[in-house]
């Protein structure tokens, strides 16, 4: 028996790996990622002509209130009234006008932003920051406080988070960097298991409809075909996962040195051994930003990977599977599709609603339990630090699931896949999973 399911599983990679198409995705797909971000780099760091800076014509009426330019806006005065400084705008001199009327500090109101095309929130958002800044400093000399002193004696606050009782001892933790990892390990799965669990079915259909499926059960089990499909297809994505991941961090790392950027873990090795300043703390020595990524069990996240990887695929290829052999089109599968996709979109909403904000919440907890959600879900919690127990938990689950949704399929591919010109339904479907034959 596993002879015949090597022999599926070998047909069904090579049948891929070696098409046109796959080749194409496999080269082409990589190259996506690093040419929007060097689109974007491009854009950000080019200074086209006319749009280096854009120009406001300032009225103010209070005489009290000087702008100072910036790299993104230049501020001019020129002492005209609003209408005439609104021409500028219309004729395209000006990109903007801001008009400040007489205010009253304690309640500064009346003041308006003339564009000739609606202005974007940064640029709302960073007039009212330099207003609000300078209408505070005459209030604070009105009160007879001195604005500078103010100023130096404000203090940046900057709390470090450990993890205490651990077996290796205590442990430091970065929200922001376990939550980069959870969210990037989480979608992951979550596209693997869509793209590639499409594609299982897609193969069913298109070999049933064919006929093809008719000669291959002839000498082999339904239950070996699908599960040396689902393995097959399977190996394929983990080839092309791992050719993407190793592409796309060679293309990205020349488009950045082209830009003369660098990638984090390159900065990492210059700054290694020598004195810095740590961004958040301004405390010296990087064996701190060290720390932090010492701070996330890599063992433990490497290993939660590849099982949540391939245990939530195999779940799932179950079911597209028996999708696929118990209709003849495409179009017949979408029914289906539903009620399959539904846990998805639960872990996928999860992650970013309840898991990623609190990972040791109730609901992030049974969301990494359940094996339906728990190949996304738990993969948001494991960079955070999950005990081995509630892993080892989630793992046996998602295996008994395996093997649950593995026997369902296979009672459905058994009689599906030579069933032809049937409307299927859900009636259907029971019928034969409740079949004892």
């Amino acid at each position: 028996m596993p002879g015949k399911i090597l022999l599926v599983i070998k047909r069904e990679y090579l049948a891929r790996v070696k098409k046109r198409s796959f080749l194409l995705a496999t080269l082409i797909t990589p190259l996506i990622f690093p040419t929007i971000l060097g689109l974007f780099l491009w854009i950000a760091l080019t200074d086209l002509p006319g749009e280096s800076r854009r120009f406001i014509e300032v009225v103010d009426e209070n005489n009290a209130y000087f702008l100072e330019s910036n790299e993104m806006y230049a501020f001019s005065y020129e002492g005209l009234d609003r209408e005439a400084a609104k021409v500028l705008v219309e004729e395209g001199q000006r990109f903007g006008l801001l008009y400040i009327p007489k205010l009253d500090l304690k309640n500064p109101q009346g003041i308006v932003f003339y564009c000739e095309e609606t202005p974007s929130l940064t640029t709302l958002a960073s007039l009212e920051a330099a207003l609000k800044q300078k209408i505070e400093e005459l209030r604070l000399l009105t009160s007879g406080i001195d604005p500078v002193v103010l100023s130096a004696l404000k203090t940046d606050v900057s709390v470090q988070s450990v993890v205490v009782g651990q077996p290796g001892g205590d442990r430091v933790s970065h929200a922001v960097v376990n939550y980069a990892v959870g969210f990037i390990a989480g979608i992951l799965i979550y596209t693997f298991i869509f793209v590639y669990g499409n594609q299982i079915m897609q193969g069913v259909i298109e070999e049933k409809s064919s006929r093809i499926i008719e000669i291959l059960v002839s000498s082999l089990k339904p239950f070996q075909l699908m599960m040396g499909k689902i393995l097959g297809i399977g190996a394929v994505g983990l080839t092309q996962f791992l050719i993407w991941i190793l592409l796309i961090s060679a293309v990205s790392s020349l488009v950045m040195g082209y830009f003369g950027m660098k990638m984090p873990q390159q900065q990492l090795m210059e700054m290694s051994g020598q004195p810095g300043v740590f961004p958040d703390t301004g405390q010296q020595d990087v064996g701190q930003m060290v720390q932090l990524l010492q701070g996330i069990d890599f063992l433990q996240l490497t290993l939660a990977f590849l099982i949540y990887f391939v245990g939530g695929y195999l779940l799932y290829g179950a079911f597209f599977a028996a999708i696929g052999a118990a209709v003849d089109s495409p179009s017949d599968a979408q029914q289906f599709m539903f009620p399959v996709t539904i846990p998805l979109l639960i872990a996928y909403m999860g992650l970013f609603i309840f898991v990623l904000d609190d990972p040791n919440s109730r609901v992030s907890y049974w969301l990494s339990i359940i094996p339906f959600t728990s190949p996304v879900a738990m993969m948001g919690r494991v960079s955070f630090g999950v005990p081995w127990h509630q892993l080892t938990l989630s793992i046996g689950l998602l295996v008994a699931g395996f093997l649950g949704t593995t026997w369902m399929a296979g009672k459905i591919y058994r009689i599906g896949i030579l069933v032809h010109g049937t409307k299927v339904g859900y009636k259907v479907l029971w019928k034969w999973l409740t079949d004892n034959n």
